[in-house]
């Protein structure tokens, strides 16, 4: 069975960009939930209760059908949430003598290319989902998902991401996204995007479940 993982920081180690009530009710509130209501469909398929929470979204097909949305909802909310909360850190500069940033300048022609792109496709998503930073084919690619879709649903690899859900920032931001994805940059781990870059670029899914 799945459970909600600890945080490495406190509530409020994210201030002023991302707000302390809006990381209790993120945390425990939603994703709580998606863990809660996973287990829940998955409680009588024993089957099921052993399997990498990767290898049930990469594989949703052969979920039962009477539990499958459950699956796909709760499983990909736990999967991206997971990862979300392990790449935030304040205050930590991109390296620039590292691969990914490298990457990024030969791909882009500068890093606040790439950012902007970002934000662009993060602004472009109506409504809930995600923006996503993955890599395919020899390049960095940067596109979005609805609701709590995964990149890894479609076999694809994620280094990077960005929740857009309202519940995300609506706090502090209300309707003003673009702020709130401005502000993004200032608690992103890089040394942990970097390490899971670097892991994509070998080919391999970061196991954050």
């Amino acid at each position: 069975m799945f459970r909600l993982p600890e945080l490495s920081y406190g509530y409020d180690a994210l201030e002023p960009f991302i707000d302390t009530k809006t990381m209790e009710i993120h945390y425990n509130g939603h994703h709580g939930t998606y863990v809660k209501n996973l287990n829940g469909a998955i409680e009588k398929f024993t089957n099921l209760q052993d399997k990498l929470l990767i290898d049930l979204l990469r594989n949703l097909n052969e979920i039962p059908e009477e539990i499958r949305t459950i699956v796909r909802n709760n499983g990909g909310g736990h999967y991206n949430h997971t990862f979300w909360w392990s790449q935030l850190k304040r205050d930590v500069a991109i390296n620039l003598n590292g691969e990914l940033f490298n990457d990024i300048v030969n791909q882009f022609g500068d890093f606040q290319t790439f950012k902007d792109e970002f934000k662009k496709v993060a602004l472009g998503r109506f409504g809930s989902g995600w923006a996503w930073a993955i890599y395919e084919n020899g390049n960095i690619v940067i596109y979005s998902t609805p609701n709590q879709d995964t990149p890894v649903m479609e076999g694809k690899l994620p280094f990077l991401g960005l929740d857009v859900w309202e519940h995300a920032y609506y706090l502090k931001y209300q309707n003003r996204r673009n702020e709130y994805i401005d502000n993004f940059w200032n608690v992103v781990n890089w040394n942990e995007v970097e390490e899971r870059y670097l892991t994509v670029k070998s080919g391999k899914q970061p196991l954050i479940i």
